[in-house]
């Protein structure tokens, strides 16, 4: 009987060792048509030459030797254990290639996000610089005054549906941000009471040309000075503003009420309400409202347009600062927007009128454009020239340093810059000339005007030195405003001091 076990025990080990080289055989195989190991391939023989060489060994004994019990279950429990490698190196092998299928994937779609944020960013400036010229040889078209009632209601209208058309570009590239991660919160002190006047200055233009009624209700008595990205709350609330505006027929109205509440320790809630008396939204549409690209099917699609991102983006922005937003609506009656939006409030001062007014203007100034296209530098040019301002222009940055080098000291008020140029781009300019070993290449405001608007790009503008940073197509007012508020006696601002974004 002991004889059979101990035989058994041989044999079946035998056999277990063949199982383990035709194991071997295939895993081996299947190595091979990895490609770290197509130069490696021998390495992997190695094994099976040894197990068959154990295999030749298991049926000497078994044929001519005479085993004791000790003998096979050595024999025996080697293979067991060989099969057991094998089954572990199996497995381990599985996770590795598992690992390195999975970080290929992963490789390959931050890969493709990159295309997708270089194909945006050089798509959108493609895109806004025909549309600086739309909207600048517009702008400067209804300065006219002698403008027939006809033409002018006809370029209106191509200002109108070129700003949709720009709004829209700028709604995607946020969307891309958000999506990927990239866009990032600007902490910089600003003033509540005038962001809030900007917001009303824009909201109060666009009701006034559709015919619609706007009330505000906004803190009277304080400022506060707070402490946050006032160019991403901007922008927030002018979305939902816009978006009360464009679903609003005349005679609506549209209502802005802000309210403050302290939260201790410089903390404090800033409660924004917007509501209308537009068409309202279904109320089963209304857990869409935020989604990208959501829209409601009904004639309003049709009727009022839009690309369903709107309301999608300023959420994304709103959850960014740590805030919620909410909705309330009922069809045919309106809407109501709630935006609640935490802030670190810094200080707060009171509200008084000024003794005297300081009138600034930018009558006598003298500013260089930097700008490769002609016909954008054109643009700019007689922008400024209608503010009784001089202006040079060069034709990219290698040009603008060389004519800062050769000026007198003071010579130039403010230096508006593109970005992307031949010769020299102008972050390389910039650089450049604040390098200079002269007082006024320090202080001289230098302004961004380009069709670059991601984070990243303001946030190159401002390392390389820049003052602020206007998008392409420029709006006449910003770019007069923007530069009132550098151009003055006391406006040395370096880019150590913050940047602007517009």
């Amino acid at each position: 009987m002991m004889q059979w076990l101990i035989y058994g025990m041989v044999y079946g080990g035998a056999m277990l060792m063949v199982w383990n080289i035709i194991c071997f055989v295939r895993y081996a195989r299947f190595m091979q048509k990895q490609k770290s190991w197509r130069r490696r391939g021998w390495l992997l023989q190695v094994p099976i030459v040894l197990l068959l060489l154990f295999l030749a060994g298991y049926l000497l004994v078994g044929i001519i030797g005479e085993p004791d019990l000790i003998v096979a279950s050595i024999l025996f429990g080697g293979s067991v254990f060989v099969f057991i490698i094998y089954l572990l190196l199996s497995r381990i092998t599985q996770q590795i290639i598992e690992g390195e299928r999975l970080e290929a994937e992963l490789s390959a779609k931050e890969e493709s996000s990159r295309m997708k944020t270089r194909f945006l960013a050089t798509m959108s400036h493609e895109m806004k610089t025909p549309m600086n010229v739309i909207l600048g040889l517009d702008t400067l078209a209804l300065k006219n005054p002698q403008l027939q009632p006809e033409t002018r209601d006809q370029l209106e209208k191509i200002d109108l549906s070129a700003r949709h058309l720009l709004s829209m570009i700028q709604n995607m590239l946020e969307m891309n941000e958000l999506e990927n991660g990239q866009a990032t919160l600007k902490n910089e002190e600003f003033s509540l009471k005038e962001a809030l006047d900007q917001v009303n200055a824009i909201t109060t233009t666009l009701c006034t040309a559709k015919g619609l009624h706007y009330e505000t209700a906004l803190p009277k008595t304080k400022d506060y000075f707070l402490y946050g990205d006032v160019t991403q709350l901007k922008q927030a609330l002018l979305s939902v503003l816009s978006n009360a505006v464009k679903y609003t027929d005349s005679p609506g109205t549209v209502r802005f009420a802000v309210e403050v509440y302290p939260r201790g320790d410089r903390k404090m809630n800033c409660l924004f309400t917007i509501s209308d008396t537009g068409i309202g939204i279904d109320p089963e549409f209304l857990p869409r409202v935020f989604d990208a690209f959501a829209q409601e099917e009904s004639g309003s699609t049709a009727r009022y347009g839009g690309s369903g991102l709107s309301l999608a983006v300023t959420k994304k922005m709103v959850e960014l600062m740590g805030g919620v937003i909410r909705v309330q609506s009922q069809k045919n009656v309106g809407t109501v927007f709630t935006l609640s939006i935490p802030m670190q409030c810094l200080r707060e001062t009171s509200l008084t009128l000024p003794e005297e007014e300081i009138q600034i203007t930018l009558e006598g100034k003298r500013v260089l454009i930097v700008e490769d296209l002609p016909e954008n530098a054109e643009i700019v040019a007689d922008l400024l020239e209608l503010e009784g301002v001089e202006t040079e222009r060069a034709e990219n940055g290698q040009v603008a340093v060389e004519m800062m080098e050769k000026s007198e000291e003071g010579y130039y008020d403010a230096i508006l810059m593109d970005l992307r140029m031949p010769v020299m781009d102008g972050l390389e300019a910039t650089r450049r000339i604040r390098a200079l070993s002269r007082e006024d290449a320090r202080i001289v405001p230098i302004i961004a005007l380009t069709a670059n608007s991601f984070e990243t790009d303001v946030k190159e503008s401002l390392s390389a030195g820049m003052n602020a940073h206007l998008g392409k197509p420029a709006d006449a007012e910003t770019l007069y405003d923007t530069l009132k508020e550098f151009i003055r006696p006391t406006a040395g601002k370096t880019s150590a001091e913050g940047v602007r974004q517009a």
